[in-house]
């Protein structure tokens, strides 16, 4: 048995439906489109989402939300977590050695974040509060 003699099991294919070649091949003529309407013509195309002149879904369901690229940055309460106020130096690195830091920035809340605000070594780490 080699690649060049295999074939498809018997009754698997078909032949190929072979359109409008006359009327003896049984789809000659309208080529199996129809008598008239939009989808007999040539040059026929249906537009994405289209249904038959009914509102299509998209137009049907409300607009939807905007989400936006820009990272919002993580709170981290600093009366809750007594280590953050105990560091030398506060930098991404140091926080991430107490708690997990899921994004880029981070922002320290909470009462005691104003007096951490001169430990801070890092652009991407703000405090709350005015």
């Amino acid at each position: 048995m080699a690649l060049e003699n295999l074939k498809p099991a018997c009754g698997a294919t078909h032949k190929t439906k072979r359109v409008g070649r006359g009327p003896a091949s049984g789809y000659g003529k309208t080529a199996t489109r129809g008598q008239k309407g939009q989808k007999s013509r040539t040059g026929y195309s249906k537009k994405r989402g289209f249904e038959g002149g009914q509102t299509p879904l998209q137009r049907r369901l409300p607009k939807v939300g905007f989400t936006s690229r820009r990272e919002k940055p993580q709170a981290i309460n600093v009366d809750r977590i007594t280590a953050i106020a105990e560091l030398n130096e506060i930098t991404i690195e140091n926080l991430s050695k107490i708690i997990k830091i899921k994004s880029k920035k981070v922002k320290l809340i909470g009462s005691k974040a104003k007096e951490l605000k001169d430990k801070i070594k890092d652009a991407n780490i703000t405090t709350s509060g005015k």
